[in-house]
């Protein structure tokens, strides 16, 4: 067992747009901590693995390819593997807890 501390929690990105705090990787699944500033962008890229999003503290709208969703604390969101999406709308600091099964970065593109 592993308790991931601070998992979910804000974390000011200072001078970049974004914060990404990975807390846990193993071969098949990796988990992180993903947070946006008021106002700022997202500027991500699909991933060649699926995701989980579980938003933590903020709201914002999760855009993807085949529709917009507003999300708040307590939405979980599914993106699949090479999605295009993106948070905008960022009305107020904004954090989710990412979840990627396989663990990120390990399928080719």
């Amino acid at each position: 067992m592993k308790v991931l501390e601070g998992a979910g929690n804000y974390t000011d990105p200072e001078a970049e747009e974004v914060s990404w705090i990975e807390h846990l990787r193993v071969a098949d699944l990796s988990v992180g901590t993903y947070s946006i500033p008021e106002g700022g962008t997202d500027g991500q890229a699909p991933h060649t693995e699926d995701e989980i999003y579980v938003v933590t503290q903020g709201s914002a709208t999760l855009v993807a390819d085949d529709r917009d969703a507003p999300v708040r604390p307590g939405s979980v969101v599914y993106v699949p593997a090479n999605e295009s999406h993106r948070f905008v709308d960022v009305d107020e600091d904004f954090a989710v807890l990412v979840l990627f099964a396989p663990a990120e970065y390990t399928r080719g593109g």
